[in-house]
């Protein structure tokens, strides 16, 4: 899509829908996948990465972990472990040495080959690959008595809370250790300015590979004092696609709903984002032509028609009430920044021109309606 070519066929799938991206690792990838479908795609990185090699907090965890045998290791997340793993022999402190005598549970199944690639024998890891899951195991007794032993919990981001918390009630010492800490990113005008586009409804779906990003994005919108306008934002059209539960936690956690894939992968998302944008907008028969409404553009028998604000604003209420006559009032109302009724009227006209098709029907002293 560009501005100098306003009429497109729609073959992609997510032509007309701007998409933003909120990862900060592999976000190229993510915005590839997203792009080549038709996507307009919004970077607003949401987290950074605190680099393991600088991570003085990371090594002052290694080293409380090895002033004593752990009897138990929850490898979390593969990435996380093996990076764990490969810092700390960097810095020469015997980690996998010390390890090799704990029992070592995989939350999932890169974990699960994290922890075989470092040699260490994995003794258990849920279906669900979730951390209620492993909480519930420990809780149950099959790991024995939890009161007294020492139970390595290794992070990625998440401070995992409930699971962290749930230990500790038990009398267990619990030594947490935050692999690859996000924070906020040193520049966070990107994402004000995508919590400003989600407020606006210029933004159709918001992406999220990372718990700590969807928790960045509500703080930075709770600082704007916008957050409670965002959470309904994400209640009308704006959709919120989470790459997995987890990482839909802290949506959950607002009141915010969220669309997930069935496999937590890149590639599982864009799909997932295919599906979900397109089925949110109608297609609907305006006599002998099709006509869908998308995020900033129109789909008008199968060529896709970019908009300018006014006329899409029209055109989005009008679809909201197919058939249906809207007093210029009401019109007038959804005009972004306001107007009257002559505002409606050129708003009316450039529409019309654009679409080139006879969609918008004036009726005499009461209005315009798509002719349903």
């Amino acid at each position: 899509m560009t501005d100098t070519d306003p009429e497109q066929p729609t073959e992609l799938p997510l032509a007309g829908y701007t998409v933003a991206v909120t990862a900060a690792r592999r976000k190229e990838e993510l915005g590839a996948l997203l792009d080549r479908r038709g996507a307009r795609v919004v970077h607003a990185p949401a987290i950074r990465i605190v680099p393991l090699a600088d991570d003085t907090e990371l090594v002052a965890a290694t080293r409380r972990v090895l002033e004593a045998p752990v009897d138990l290791v929850v490898a979390t997340t593969g990435v996380g472990f093996r990076g764990w793993l490969e810092a700390a022999d960097a810095w020469d402190l015997p980690l996998v040495a010390h390890l090799s005598g704990s029992r070592v549970l995989a939350r999932g199944p890169k974990a699960r080959g994290a922890i075989r690639g470092a040699g260490l024998v994995d003794a258990w890891s849920p279906e669900s690959e979730s951390s209620a899951e492993v909480l519930e195991h420990l809780l149950s007794g099959a790991e024995g008595p939890l009161a007294g032993r020492r139970i390595a919990v290794q992070l990625h981001g998440d401070p995992l809370p409930e699971l962290v918390a749930g230990l500790r009630e038990t009398g267990a010492e619990v030594l947490t250790v935050p692999v690859y800490r996000w924070v906020l990113p040193e520049d966070v005008t990107p994402v004000r300015r995508l919590v400003a586009g989600i407020v606006a409804g210029s933004i159709d779906a918001v992406t999220f590979t990372s718990a700590p990003a969807a928790a960045s994005l509500l703080q930075v919108a709770e600082e704007a004092g916008q957050r409670e306008a965002v959470v309904a934002a994400f209640g009308d059209r704006v959709q919120a696609i989470a790459v997995g539960p987890v990482t839909a936690g802290p949506l959950d956690a607002a009141g915010i709903s969220s669309f997930q894939p069935v496999r937590a992968r890149l590639g599982a998302l864009a799909r997932e984002v295919v599906a979900r944008l397109p089925e949110r907008d109608p297609v609907l028969q305006v006599g002998p032509h099709t006509l869908q409404v998308r995020g900033h553009a129109a789909v008008v028998d199968g060529r896709l028609v970019e908009l300018p604000p006014g006329p899409l604003a029209v055109l989005r209420e009008l679809a909201r009430h197919p058939g249906h006559v809207l007093p210029r009032a009401d019109l007038v109302a959804a005009l972004p920044g306001g107007g009257d009724g002559h505002a409606v009227g050129i708003a009316v006209t450039r529409l019309r021109a654009a679409l080139g098709a006879p969609l918008v029907e004036a009726v005499v002293t009461r209005g315009y309606r798509l002719a349903v």
